[in-house]
């Protein structure tokens, strides 16, 4: 029996706003959109147009609040060719939350503060 990884989900607390930072930050586009017919939830699932696995980002009508994320040790990775070029959008966007320059590495977050890891392709 095999299995393949097909995407990783996250909520999120505004819709428009996660989308905007994952195309800016990441360059992620949406691949599809679901949503409930009585409008209760929305799901839009985004990818790098590079592999088969995205990201499902689900909007809740009635959870406006910010989730609690508990001590924050999930996150996903993503890397680039071109890491000083990540680095500067990233800083320039304002969405560095940590760096470990030993290990050639740095985390942004998202809006809703879910961490991503940034590594240069190696």
């Amino acid at each position: 029996m095999k299995f393949k990884m097909i995407h990783n989900n996250i909520n999120i607390t505004d819709l428009d706003r996660s989308i905007k930072f994952y195309e800016e930050a990441l360059g992620f586009h949406i691949a599809r959109v679901k949503e409930s017919d009585d409008g209760s939830f929305k799901l839009v699932y985004l990818e790098d147009g590079q592999g088969v696995h995205q990201l499902e980002l689900t909007w809740l009508k009635d959870h406006p609040q910010s989730y609690d994320l508990g001590e924050n040790e999930f996150h996903l990775a993503v890397e680039t060719e071109d890491f000083e070029k990540a680095h500067e959008l990233h800083e320039k966007m304002g969405c560095i939350c940590f760096e470990n320059p030993k290990m050639g590495i740095y985390f942004i977050h998202d809006p809703d503060d879910y961490w991503i890891e940034i590594l240069p392709v190696r």
